[in-house]
């Protein structure tokens, strides 16, 4: 099987990326945040220079697709009109910055955020990879410990802000004061160690285990919570995050919270209106499924993910995830999932607690099957707790997939 490209980067607005139905322009809120004006421009700009379709990024951004190259321009101006464009493309690419969506105005963690964003637009901000980012997730609990980052401002249990280098289970005390010079200091001496690695876990998965002469084992971090509904907003989103333009004109709202979940915080609303295809119930089975752009539209999707998603939702337990990737790079979901399926040119892979691009525990050679819910492996046989620790929907039927050996881990993780 071919293996597919590792660009090594995210596509930006000032750096987009070519994909199966034009440049993806990827805009990054500067503190996770859309005025409500920002959010009708983004509208406006997607439709006249792009397909109509805008997708939520994990990492709390979101992309303009479908764009024509002889329009890039004017999109780019356009944006630049609303402040939603970086001095250059190289200090875009360092701002990699996730907020929580709970912050409210005069708290901390908009200060973070903020100096934050300016010290990595500074000439001597350390030279982080493409993929490199940073949390602030400094709420009354923290709900970005699942999400994309490398590192992370939280709180311990006693409320005290603590430093995080992700793959490490503890934090080192800062103050407000210096929180943002102790994150720049983490990064350059990831920086100066990473050797071949681009992200921090991965270097401490190694010898090193911390930064020389810092104090990780001091604060113990407490555990990532499910995020609740604030009483100032309301929860929107779309099935398999397939917005359109005119969606993000029809919601109600002083401004747009960005999250990690590809959901919208709508600020200030209570009630939002019933909009075809847009889900405001937070228990929809079709938010417990993940799935990338996929064919036609992705140049390297091997299947149409989202209609394969789509068809099995309605089987994924409350509380778990499913993971539907096109291909083995695994751009919608990087970290492990309870359940994941990947296409491949022969049909299909499972894997379960694991990435995309893991070696399967059972495979099927017809991806048709996948959408019929009598194909899907049932909490009764043995076969099934192998791939979920959460049942799915019982089914008597004859199962189409074939077990593979255990075997090590794919050669397709970079």
């Amino acid at each position: 099987m071919t293996a597919p490209v590792v660009k090594g980067y995210c596509p930006g607005a000032l750096r987009p990326m070519m994909s199966g139905d034009g440049l993806v322009v990827r805009v990054r809120p500067f503190n996770g945040r859309l005025r409500r004006a920002q959010a009708d421009g983004i509208a406006t700009l997607a439709a006249a220079h792009g397909n109509g379709l805008i997708d939520l990024s994990s990492r709390g951004n979101l992309q303009i697709r479908g764009v024509r190259e002889d329009s890039l321009a004017a999109l780019i101006t356009g944006l630049g009109a609303m402040s939603l464009v970086d001095a250059d493309a190289e200090i875009e690419s360092r701002r990699n910055v996730l907020v929580t969506p709970f912050w409210q105005t005069g708290e901390e963690t908009e200060g973070f955020a903020a100096a934050l964003t300016e010290a990595l637009a500074q000439p001597d901000a350390p030279r982080v990879p493409g993929k490199f980012g940073f949390a602030v997730d400094t709420g009354r609990a923290p709900v970005l410990q699942t999400a994309s980052a490398d590192i992370r401002l939280e709180r311990d249990a006693g409320g005290g802000l603590i430093l995080v280098a992700d793959g490490f289970d503890k934090g080192k005390p800062v103050a407000s004061g210096t929180v943002v010079a102790e994150a720049m200091a983490l990064a350059r001496w990831f920086v100066e160690m990473r050797g071949d690695h681009s992200r921090m876990a991965a270097l401490l998965a190694g010898v090193l285990r911390c930064p020389a002469g810092s104090s990780y084992r001091v604060s113990v971090r407490i555990t990532c919570r499910d995020p609740a509904i604030p009483r100032w907003g309301r929860w929107s989103a779309l099935p398999l995050d397939n917005w359109r333009s005119r969606h993000w004109q029809v919601l109600p709202s002083r401004g747009l919270r960005m999250t990690p979940w590809r959901m919208l915080l709508v600020e200030s609303a209570r009630k939002l209106p019933k909009v075809r295809g847009v889900i405001t119930d937070p228990d929809d089975p079709l938010l417990r499924v993940v799935a990338c752009t996929g064919a036609p539209r992705c140049a390297q999707g091997l299947a149409k993910t989202r209609s394969v998603a789509r068809s099995l939702a309605p089987h994924v337990p409350p509380g778990s995830l499913l993971h539907m990737s096109g291909c083995a790079k695994g751009c919608a979901h990087a970290r492990p999932a309870p359940l994941t399926v990947t296409a491949t040119r022969d049909g299909f892979d499972l894997i379960r607690q694991g990435r995309a691009c893991d070696a399967p525990e059972a495979t099927s050679s017809l991806p048709k099957t996948l959408s019929r819910r009598s194909e899907c492996p049932t909490a009764t046989s043995p076969m099934a707790r192998r791939f979920t620790a959460s049942p799915l929907p019982r089914s008597g039927r004859r199962r189409r997939w074939r077990v593979s050996r255990p075997r090590k881990r794919s050669s397709r993780c970079a």
